[in-house]
């Protein structure tokens, strides 16, 4: 995982304190300092004070409640190895004074473990299950700037942008799952700053790495559960199909190449499978069979993205005709992908486009990930880019120009804001 620690072994961790917090209130300042913060503190800095967020005073907290909270536990794929990530830092947590904590992709906290008196000091931070700890809310801190750097990140004292949080040292390594590449969180282990020992970095990335480790073990005993399940119904299938769980990975193929995953299965629509066009989907215990619908069906899907009002999703293909409500960023992703066809984009040029800078890497895989989840496998990657069988075509009401459309006029984003200047035409089918 790389060296990430912040301190060398020996170093005079309360001097060495005092120089941080001193460097921290002269460069946040705008002063003078003989010491410099680290490249990637820096950076952080920058960004946290472009987002507005000051160091002399807690910035607002969210917090969700128990229920949200339970919620994403549940939907989490880390639910199923958080026993084994406790054990790693049980028999340390209270004679080291420090506290394991595993968020989401999005930040957020959803489980805590560790010493108990650690733990009710974390409280008083809102360092707690529900509160979200990004750069955005929180400032520079471990949680937040190893989602922003997709990395991970170790902060002593005064490295943290708050000055509430320079009694503290954090640790936090991103989880991601090693079959997909997804962001599934971040572990993270914190402590009181003065405690800091250099072996920490290896406990975190250990941790992330079982973590990793677990999901693919999991995952393949749900398959094999599917498999045998399944046996029955798949000896009486003629033709393609495959076998998929309920997050559509495969688990079996018949008569089709293998492939790793295809879009989530739903039962009130079918789905675009590559290399089979539009399947229909049958829902078994623990999984989905699919199967390519009749030789008369059109293996492509036509779609349609209507700015109209608010963004708006419809599709045709097959027997299936479906329609589905997107957030502004989820359209203002499709309508970019549509825009560049088949050049596509990197994840920094749709960062860019979307947020006015290329830092913004995790937010936008999250956001793809999002997107695939609400359309299915039409976004391929590397670069992001509509799959060759979509036909993609927009509605913008009573204009016929992005460079008139509403839509486009109240985006946020750099990249669909320069759409509006005058001459910029769309296709429309």
């Amino acid at each position: 995982m790389g060296e990430f620690g912040a301190i060398e072994p020996g170093t005079d961790l309360p001097r060495y304190a005092r120089d941080l917090v001193r460097m921290h209130d002269a460069v946040i300042g705008g002063g003078r300092s003989q010491l410099r913060p680290r490249t990637l503190v820096a950076k952080s800095w920058s960004r946290v004070l472009a987002a507005g967020l000051v160091p002399d005073q807690a910035n607002t907290r969210t917090v969700l409640g128990l229920e949200d909270v339970e919620r994403r536990r549940r939907l989490s794929p880390l639910a199923g190895v958080i026993g084994e990530l406790t054990q790693v830092v049980a028999g340390v947590a209270d004679a080291s004074q420090l506290i394991m904590v595993v968020t989401d992709a999005d930040g957020v906290v959803l489980w805590r473990a560790g010493s108990p008196r650690v733990r009710n000091r974390a409280d008083s931070l809102g360092f707690q299950e529900g509160a979200t700890w990004t750069e955005s809310v929180v400032g520079t801190n471990a949680i937040g700037t190893a989602l922003a750097e997709a990395s991970p990140v170790q902060l002593f004292s005064g490295e943290h942008f708050e000055q509430s949080q320079h009694p503290w040292y954090c640790t936090a390594a991103p989880i991601h799952d090693p079959r997909s590449g997804e962001l599934l969180g971040v572990v993270d282990v914190s402590g009181p700053a003065l405690t800091l020992h250099p072996a920490i970095t290896a406990l975190v990335g250990a941790g992330a790495r079982l973590a990793e480790g677990q999901i693919v073990r999991l995952q393949q005993d749900r398959l094999d559960r599917l498999r045998t399940t399944a046996m029955p119904t798949l000896s009486t299938v003629t033709g393609p199909a495959l076998l998929v769980d309920e997050h559509g990975w495969v688990a079996h193929a018949t008569g089709v190449a293998t492939t790793q995953r295809i879009a989530i299965p739903n039962a009130e629509r079918a789905v675009h499978v590559p290399g089979l066009g539009i399947c229909s989907t049958e829902p078994l215990r623990g999984g989905w069979l699919v199967r390519p619908l009749g030789s008369g069906a059109d293996s492509g899907i036509r779609m349609n993205l209507d700015l109209s009002r608010a963004p708006v999703v419809t599709a045709v293909g097959g027997e299936s005709d479906w329609r589905s409500s997107l957030s502004v960023r989820h359209a203002e992703i499709l309508l970019l992908l549509h825009l560049r066809g088949r050049r596509g984009m990197t994840v920094a040029e749709l960062s860019r486009a979307l947020y006015g800078d290329p830092d913004h890497a995790v937010a936008v895989r999250a956001e793809l990930s999002r997107l695939r989840r609400v359309l299915g496998s039409i976004i391929e990657s590397r670069p992001y880019r509509l799959e060759p069988s979509v036909q993609l075509s927009l509605s913008m009401g009573e204009v016929d120009r992005l460079a008139d459309c509403a839509f486009v006029h109240s985006s946020t984003s750099p990249g669909v804001r320069a759409l509006g200047t005058a001459g910029t035409d769309a296709p429309l089918d």
